[in-house]
């Protein structure tokens, strides 16, 4: 791996390069490179610049605001967190999964297949397809869905449209296409009407059909380009993601699976209830983005990645036919048990696409998602957690509330945060094998772009964390000569470093 060029030495007689906003990703963070005369790098880091602080200011609300507030999170990925908290306030009444009514559980299953649908849709088309489309290094003027509606109309409006089609299934599931209401405590607030049933059912054959197209257009794009695109940003990494018992791909309910880069099981079926006994975090002076790995690997083996690759890689099968046939192609392309080209994100984030689509026919042709029988409620608990697969990856939301329902205490493993590790090593990977000893210019530049890119990160949701976070503060005088400089490391020590 690349660990080595996370801290250089003698970092004052370095020049500095900083690719500052990372572009076309939600959320705002910067790309630092240290460089020595010769060009050659000695240092890169992906910081996440902005700070939101979520974990803290839900204290002191009740509980059943959770779903709602938390969506706030994201613009793009809010029904994720909508879900998660449900599923955490549930066990606060007294329910578990098992015990959701039917009708709920198949309404927030339908919900959440419309979430990663148009999540996926807009992630790669919308924010991914230029560099692949035109090559990472094209002209300033090519990286926008405007200039692939110009050059490639077909794939831009079919892009589009799968988008819409996903939230159009999440207004009629929860009211409005971003931050609607859904899924309360205990269930859901209401069914779908045969009107609005009837509607979806009208586009969802040629969804199916453009969903198809699009994993038939990314296997061409990679296939094409070998062997860069298995090579670029490429690591070999722990993988984690929920499965059903049987292994099946799993996006709303299941146990952890983990594995290793050779394929081999690390813990497999594990109650998320009890992810703290597995997963812990580590925090570093230079982002306020969190590192969470696993417990029984340890800090420096333990980092792992979530997401389409990892969910695709565990699961032993897909349960809708069309997704299937394409993941046994999509694993047979690597030749080994993983598949752990970064590039093949994409791949993989596509092939969900398609299994969504088949599911929401499914669903919309289950009389249940019209039933009546919504909400369920059982003794009153004071801890709950939630689990979910994201479009991004494994999300963890865990509360604790008082006698008085009012929350107390609040952790979320956000997914992007758990690709913290592995897009840093991919923009060392590119720092050192492509960049390194040239003349840096702003199209080579975005390489680095390219490989953050490919993990979808949401940098808003992954900084949420408060109070374990580093922070500096400097004083300087009106020529901009530093007077003084106060330092909070993360350990919460304060330390005067100037004046």
């Amino acid at each position: 791996m690349y660990e080595h060029l996370e801290t250089a030495e003698n970092r004052d007689s370095l020049k500095r390069v900083v690719v500052d906003p990372v572009s076309r990703v939600e959320g705002h963070g910067k790309v630092t490179l240290l460089l020595d005369e010769d060009n050659k790098v000695q240092q890169a880091r992906l910081h996440i610049v902005e700070f939101r602080g979520f974990e803290r200011f839900i204290q002191g609300r009740p509980y059943w605001e959770l779903p709602v507030l938390v969506q706030r999170l994201c613009g793009i990925c809010p029904v994720s967190h909508h879900l998660a908290a449900a599923k955490a306030i549930d066990q606060l009444v007294g329910i578990d999964p098992a015990y959701l009514p039917v009708s709920a559980d198949k309404l927030r299953r339908l919900l959440h297949f419309g979430q990663v649908m148009q999540s996926h849709a807009l992630h790669f088309f919308h924010l991914s397809s230029p560099d692949l489309l035109f090559g990472f290094e094209s002209d300033i003027s090519k990286r926008s869905i405007v200039a692939v509606l110009g050059e490639y109309p077909d794939i831009g409006v079919q892009g589009v449209k799968l988008r819409k089609y996903g939230q159009e299934v999440i207004r009629m599931v929860s009211g409005k296409r971003v931050h609607g209401t859904g899924a309360i405590a205990g269930g859901m607030n209401k069914s779908l009407t045969k009107a609005e049933r009837d509607y979806l059912l009208e586009d969802i054959d040629q969804m199916i059909d453009w969903a198809a197209g699009s994993v038939a257009l990314i296997k061409k794009v990679h296939c094409s380009n070998l062997p860069y695109y298995d090579e670029f940003a490429t690591l070999r990494t722990n993988y984690l993601g929920l499965t059903k018992p049987d292994g099946a791909l799993e996006l709303y309910h299941g146990g952890i699976r983990a594995k290793n880069e050779h394929g081999e099981t690390i813990m497999d079926h594990i109650d998320y209830c009890k992810y703290n006994d597995y997963i812990h975090e580590e925090v570093r002076s230079w982002t306020y983005m969190k590192f969470p790995y696993l417990l029984s690997l340890g800090q420096e083996k333990g980092w792992y990645r979530v997401g389409p690759l990892a969910r695709v890689n565990n699961c032993e099968y897909i349960d809708t036919p069309l997704a299937e046939a394409a993941r046994v192609e999509f694993k047979a392309h690597s030749g080994e048990a993983m598949v752990h080209s970064t590039l093949a994100f994409h791949w993989a984030r596509l092939i969900e696409v398609l299994h969504c689509a088949e599911s929401i026919k499914v669903l919309l042709n289950d009389p249940d998602i019209m039933g009546s029988d919504l909400v369920a409620q059982g003794e009153k608990r004071y801890e709950g957690v939630g689990v979910i697969e994201a479009p991004r990856g494994t999300l963890f939301h865990h509360y604790q509330v008082d006698e008085n329902d009012i929350v107390t205490k609040a952790n979320l493993i956000v997914s992007t945060t758990s690709n913290n590790m592995a897009m840093n090593e991919s923009v060392r990977q590119v720092a050192a094998e492509y960049l390194s000893g040239r003349e840096l210019t702003e199209p080579l530049l975005n390489n680095l772009e390219v490989a953050i890119r490919a993990y979808d990160p949401c940098l808003s949701c992954a900084t949420h964390a408060v109070g374990k976070m580093p922070l500096q503060l400097e004083l300087v005088d009106a020529e901009g000569k530093l007077i003084d400089k106060l330092v909070k490391h993360s350990d919460g020590q304060i330390e005067r470093e100037h004046g």
